[in-house]
C-alpha cells in the first residue's frame, strides 16, 4: 500500500470512529434523558412517607398533615405522616438521610433544630448540607413564650420580676435541644440575668402538656401549637420571640414590645427535604406540587388558621438559607459559650 492510500484509509477509519463515538454519546445522553423523564412521569409509584422527627400534635406534624392530605389527591397516592421522635429530632432525620433518594421518603422538619442540633450535641450522624436535598420551605412559624393562666404574669417585665422573686431561677420547656426555642431561652437568660433551666421534650405537644398542667412555669413553643389554649384562656401569651408580630395573631406583642428592648430571634421555618442525590426531575416535580398545594386557598387558610405564615421558598433559595443560618447560629452559640456535649 502506497502512502496516499494509507492516509486515505486512515482518515476514513478516524472519521468513521469519530462519527460512531459521537452517535453513541448522543444515544447514551438520550437514554439518560429518557430515564429522567420516565422517573419524573412515574413519580410517585407507591405511598410517599413524610417523616416528622417529633411526636404527633406538634407544629411540623400539623403542617405535614395539612399539606400531605392535598398532595395525596394531587399524586393519587397515599401520603403517610410517620412520626419518628427521639434524640432531639436526630432519629427521624437520620432515617431520611439514609433512605433511598427516589422522592418517596421526605423529611418534614423545623429549622432549627435541623440546622443547629450539631451545635449542641456531638456525633450527629448526618450533615445538614451534604446529606440532604432541600425541596421547599413552606411557612414560617412564630414562636411564643407562654405561661399557665394561673401564673400571675402577663408581660415580659412581670415574668422577669416573678423569676427574681423566686431566686432568679426558672425552667422552660421546648420541643427539643437545638431548637430556636432553646436559643430564645438562652438569649432571654443572657439579656435578663435570670438563670433559666432548659427542659427539652420529644416535641412541642409534650412540652405543652406540662405547661398546661403547671409542671413547668414557662413554655417557648410554636404559636400554631399553643394558640387554641391561649384563645380559651388556659395559657397566657407573653410575647413572640421574633422581631415582628405574627400575621395571624397580631394582638400578641413581641418580647421586645413587652419589655425586653432589642430582643429578637430569626424566623423559624417549616420545610421539606429529601435524601442527597434526589434526581432533578423528581425534585422539580415535588417542589412544584408542594407549592401548588400550599397556594390553594383552602390549604393556605388551614395553615394560617393553625398559626403558620405561608412563605414559599424554592430549592435554590432554601439551600442558601440553610448555609447562611448555620453560620449565624454557630456565632450565636459560640457567643453564649455553648459547646456540643
Amino acid at each position: 500500500m502506497d502512502m496516499q492510500k494509507f492516509l486515505m484509509n486512515s482518515k476514513f477509519k478516524v472519521s468513521t470512529y469519530f462519527r460512531y463515538f459521537a452517535y453513541s454519546t448522543v444515544y447514551i445522553l438520550g437514554v439518560f434523558a429518557n430515564l429522567d423523564a420516565l422517573a419524573q412521569s412515574n413519580f410517585p409509584n407507591k405511598p410517599v412517607h413524610f417523616i416528622v422527627p417529633f411526636a404527633p400534635g406538634g407544629g411540623v406534624d400539623t403542617a405535614a398533615r395539612i399539606i400531605g392530605q392535598r398532595l395525596s389527591e394531587i399524586w393519587a397516592q397515599t401520603v403517610v405522616v410517620d412520626n419518628r421522635a427521639g434524640a432531639n429530632s436526630v432519629i427521624g432525620t437520620e432515617f431520611v438521610a439514609k433512605s433511598t433518594p427516589d422522592g418517596h421518603t421526605l423529611l418534614a422538619v423545623f429549622g432549627p433544630p435541623f440546622n443547629t442540633v450539631h451545635l449542641f450535641s456531638k456525633n450527629i450522624p448526618y450533615n445538614a448540607i451534604n446529606d440532604f436535598t432541600p425541596i421547599n420551605i413552606v411557612a414560617t412559624v412564630p414562636m411564643v413564650v407562654v405561661v399557665p393562666s394561673a401564673l400571675n404574669v402577663n408581660t415580659t417585665i412581670e415574668l422577669i420580676e416573678y423569676a427574681k422573686r423566686n431566686g432568679g431561677q426558672l425552667s422552660f420547656g421546648t420541643s427539643g435541644t437545638g431548637s430556636s426555642q432553646q436559643l430564645a431561652g438562652i438569649l432571654f437568660a443572657n439579656a435578663t440575668g435570670i438563670n433559666l433551666t432548659h427542659v427539652p421534650y420529644k416535641g412541642g405537644s409534650a412540652a405543652l402538656n406540662d405547661v398546661l398542667g403547671g409542671h413547668i412555669p414557662i413554655g417557648i413553643l410554636a404559636l400554631s401549637n399553643v394558640i387554641p389554649y391561649v384563645k380559651t384562656g388556659k395559657l397566657k401569651a407573653i410575647g413572640v420571640i421574633e422581631s415582628h408580630r405574627s400575621q395571624t395573631e397580631p394582638d400578641i406583642p413581641t418580647l421586645a414590645e413587652s419589655g425586653l428592648s432589642g430582643y429578637a430571634i430569626p424566623d423559624t421555618w417549616v420545610g421539606f427535604l429529601a435524601p442527597a442525590g434526589l434526581p432533578k426531575p423528581i425534585l422539580e416535580k415535588i417542589s412544584q406540587d408542594i407549592s401548588n398545594a400550599v397556594e390553594q386557598p383552602d390549604i393556605r387558610k388551614r395553615l394560617e388558621g393553625a398559626g403558620f405564615e405561608v412563605s414559599l421558598k424554592n430549592p435554590e433559595t432554601f439551600k442558601d438559607i440553610l448555609n447562611k443560618s448555620i453560620s449565624l447560629y454557630k456565632q450565636t452559640t459560640l457567643k453564649a459559650g455553648i459547646k456540643p456535649d
